[in-house]
């Protein structure tokens, strides 16, 4: 879809720097939001305490939103939680216990309200959670009010379920009804919000288009649906991931300097694409700053380290990163935020680098960390440690409080001892 045939500031906005996948009626939605100020949401299911840059493009989708001045809800799937997506999974998801799903609620609402601003005033975006109605739901009722709109026979077109049968891979009757509870929160948003837009990801279009053909049905409703691509990597890895595992939006689960270093770390071929969808900046500017290529692009890397780090953990977060990155790279010196492991020990004892490797999230298992070490990667202070046995022992650290390990040029960490 061309963006120059839209009215809609959100839309145009929205296509131009890469949320668009696809969407419902494209002519009648641009109309719509043209119009009047809408309310538009997107689910986020309690399965963990925090959200993952994964979630970024969803998160940032909301933020458009509400800069155009219409008003984002976020829903927290405290009742879906309960049942769990089947969407790209191969499995059923773990079943959380109430406790879990409520400690998990308020960890991802604390990740909203660094993006988003949350409060009562028009435009404002609102919090709410979909136990709210789906736990007060009677199964009979359930299914004699909202099951009797859904064909089983299209239900089983759907990607989400299809991809499960197809692989022979066990559907429970719980993951079955996820569509039918999914589709009921659009018909209540649109009731007790007037919520007339859902946005998601691509995996989600069944589940969405099945929330507008219900909300069709109920309340004689026209809603609409808008997804973004699901984002991988230039490289092909999914978004989000590195040897430390996911990069988390929550900063003790994931460190300022971490998240600074993951966004400085930004493959060339994704630069401009990422700042177009994970920061503000004006689309002349992004195509300003990295027209260039190689290392000319370092810039425009730091400006995305920089944004990023800025809007989810503040800016002196933001600034402390950035300096221990230029002392650590440039200057050969550790800096106060340096990710760094403290090792314990008596002065008989040793700790094998390998192990300490691991800790630091430089490699997943001590054969990966061997392999690092045989390759010439490792380094401490500076010199290349060619020894798959090295230790760290006591003696090591008389004369200096911490040393440096490095692995390859952008992995580094202080280790101490106490």
């Amino acid at each position: 879809m061309d963006s120059t045939i839209l009215d809609s500031a959100l839309l145009q906005t929205l296509m131009q720097r890469g949320f668009y996948h696809q969407c419902t009626d494209a002519k009648a939605l641009d109309t719509h939001v043209s119009s009047q100020p809408i309310v538009a949401y997107i689910g986020f299911d309690c399965t963990a305490d925090s959200l993952h840059v994964g979630s970024l493009v969803m998160i940032m989708m909301l933020r458009w939103l509400q800069h155009f001045g219409h008003t984002p809800i976020v829903l927290l799937g405290g009742g879906t939680t309960k049942v769990g997506d089947p969407s790209g999974k191969d499995t059923t998801r773990k079943i959380l216990t109430e406790e879990d799903i409520q400690k998990n609620k308020q960890g991802i609402r604390s990740v909203f309200e660094k993006f988003l601003r949350i409060g009562d005033g028009p435009g404002d975006a609102i919090i709410l959670d979909n136990a709210l109605w789906l736990d007060e739901l009677s199964y009979v009722p359930f299914l004699r009010d909202i099951g009797k709109h859904f064909s089983v026979n299209r239900l089983l077109t759907f990607d989400s379920i299809a991809a499960r049968l197809e692989r022979e891979q066990p559907l429970s009757f719980l993951e079955f009804n996820y569509i039918l509870l999914q589709s009921y929160d659009f018909v209540e948003l649109y009731r007790r919000h007037g919520c007339t837009l859902q946005l998601g990801g691509s995996d989600q279009w069944g589940n969405i288009v099945s929330g507008i053909d219900l909300g069709r049905r109920m309340v004689s409703k026209t809603l609409y649906g808008w997804t973004a691509p699901l984002l991988t990597t230039a490289s092909g890895s999914k978004m989000g991931k590195t040897e430390k595992g996911a990069v988390w939006l929550s900063q003790d689960k994931f460190s300022a300097y971490d998240y600074w270093q993951f966004w400085r770390n930004t493959d060339d071929r994704d630069v401009n694409l990422f700042l177009r969808l994970f920061t503000d900046l004006p689309l002349d500017t992004i195509a300003s700053v990295t027209s260039q290529t190689g290392k000319a692009l370092n810039e425009a890397k730091v400006l995305l380290a920089d944004w990023q780090t800025k809007i989810c953990h503040g800016q002196e977060a933001q600034e402390l990163a950035k300096k221990t990155a230029q002392k650590t790279f440039t200057q050969s010196g550790l800096g106060a935020d340096l990710p760094s492991v403290t090792l314990s020990f008596d002065m008989d004892e040793e700790v094998l680098l390998t192990s300490v490797m691991v800790r630091c999230g430089f490699a997943s298992s001590n054969s990966a960390a061997r392999r690092l070490i045989q390759q010439g990667a490792v380094k401490i202070e500076g010199v290349s440690i060619s020894e798959v046995s090295y230790s760290f022992k006591k003696e090591h650290f008389v004369s200096t409080q911490s040393l440096k390990l490095s692995c390859g040029k952008k992995k580094f960490a202080a280790i101490s001892c106490v």
